[in-house]
């Protein structure tokens, strides 16, 4: 008896697991892939709309009533309308007083009102618990599945209870909630979603302004110059030959960027001695876009690669060989294979394939759906061990095929070095003060700093 009411007990279903109720007022897209996604996550939901006729792009499972029958059934109460329309709510105050409001809307401008949307739903209703959230997730994101690139929900509210409520919701969507405080924080979560590539400014003009001058640069030296001296007309070296130089010269400089930051966190927090004095404003910001520099250095890297590998189709490259040929026909004269020049050659090729497998792997890893499977050690060996690895690769590809300019004369032209000597200034740089900071001597103070140690402690114990 007792062992079969033990399986009765194990066969009958959960009702501790059972989800609540959810209510959502407007019938939009956003509401309407909202409801979708929380219907297969097991929450009941319920629509509140001005017309309860069921129509077939409401989800078949969901329920709609009239906006204060539906707010009836519910604790929490999904406002998926727009700000304008919010006065609708002030004759609900009673019915919607102690629930919890999540405000999910958005403006079309940057601080488009003096407060935020949630702020004004609260004062509209101050009987309710507005929480912000979902408004940084797309209706089409949510009904497609395609989540990976923008998991994050930012939440904010005064009601420590409702806000937990909120974030309970959005884990079981499968979602990632960021709590970022008080109410007063949704003028920026609001404003976060009408930011064009935010963290991607610095990096983009960064890299328009290097790419420009580099361009002009290689412009005068090689087309400008040969045509007032030499009397050549190279200006279809604007096509092909300009941007393979300023591709990767441009790739390599972008990766030393990435890690230029570090040494100077390095060097500033030896010199103060400590780990907890925040870094100036531009180090930081710098820092924080070291990702998206890397991703700009690997697009043209990949440039390079391409464009290198079309060079032999070019008709300049065609007739150059032809001439070359020619004339040592005419001259009836081999000339003999240069092992030194061949090694050269093929050290730079293997070198610049190595450097460029690595720098597709920093990239690889650094998308969020990689990076989110690998730990944290993980991360950081590839990031930085073998992104430095992919530096000094890079750096010596490029010194193998620009080094013999260093010491010659006509790569001077108008006293100028070539666009290559100019590109191994930065790399080389960060690489030699790097191998300083590996020194044991300088190595094992880094780290104790960095593991909590301070100099001269503001507070002895």
């Amino acid at each position: 008896m007792n062992k079969n009411s033990s399986n009765i007990m194990a066969l009958a279903p959960n009702t501790s697991n059972k989800r609540e109720t959810v209510c959502i007022f407007g019938t939009g897209d956003f509401g309407r892939a909202l409801g979708h996604k929380l219907i297969q996550s097991g929450y009941p939901v319920v629509y509140g709309s001005r017309s309860t006729q069921i129509s077939n792009l409401i989800p078949k499972d969901a329920e709609v009533l009239g906006h204060a029958e539906a707010a009836q059934k519910a604790a929490i109460i999904i406002i998926a309308i727009q700000r304008q329309h919010y006065n609708f709510l002030t004759p609900l105050a009673e019915v919607l007083r102690g629930k919890v409001l999540v405000d999910i809307s958005n403006n079309l401008k940057l601080n488009q009102y003096p407060e935020s949307n949630a702020e004004y739903l609260a004062q509209l209703l101050p009987g309710s618990k507005v929480v912000k959230a979902f408004n940084t997730v797309s209706a089409w994101a949510l009904q497609s599945g395609t989540l990976d690139a923008s998991r994050q929900v930012f939440v904010c509210g005064d009601d420590v209870e409702a806000k937990q409520m909120v974030m309970d919701i959005v884990r079981a969507l499968g979602l990632t909630p960021l709590d970022k405080g008080s109410l007063l924080a949704a003028q920026e979560i609001e404003n976060y979603p009408l930011q064009l590539f935010p963290m991607w400014k610095f990096p983009i003009f960064l890299s328009f302004g290097l790419g420009a001058f580099f361009f002009i640069y290689c412009l005068v030296l090689d087309v400008i110059y040969t045509y007032i001296y030499e009397k050549n007309n190279f200006s279809f070296f604007i096509a092909i030959t300009i941007p393979n130089r300023v591709f990767p010269v441009m790739a390599l400089i972008l990766l030393a960027l990435v890690y230029l930051p570090g040494i100077f966190a390095a060097i500033i927090q030896l010199y103060r001695g400590t780990k907890y004095r925040r870094f100036p404003d531009w180090l930081d910001k710098w820092m924080l876009c070291r990702k998206q520099l890397g991703l700009i250095a690997l697009a043209f890297a990949s440039l390079h690669v391409v464009f290198t590998l079309v060079t032999p189709l070019r008709a300049f490259a065609s007739w150059r060989t032809s001439k070359r040929i020619v004339s040592q026909a005419l001259n009836n004269k081999t000339e003999p294979l240069d092992h030194t020049n061949a090694w050269l050659s093929d050290s730079y090729l293997a070198l610049g394939i190595l450097g460029y497998f690595l720098f597709v792997l920093l990239g690889i890893t650094s998308l969020p759906s990689v990076s989110n499977n690998v730990n944290w050690r993980e991360f950081r060996f590839v990031q930085s061990k073998l992104g430095y690895l992919a530096l000094i690769l890079c750096t010596a590809h490029t010194m193998i095929y620009g080094g013999k300019w260093f010491l010659s004369p006509s790569a001077y032209k108008w006293y100028l070095p070539d666009i290559y000597i100019l590109s191994l200034i930065v790399p080389c740089a960060i690489l030699v003060v790097k191998f300083v900071l590996i020194f044991p001597c300088v190595d094992k103070p880094l780290t104790q700093i960095r593991q909590g140690w301070e100099r001269n402690p503001k507070y002895s114990e």
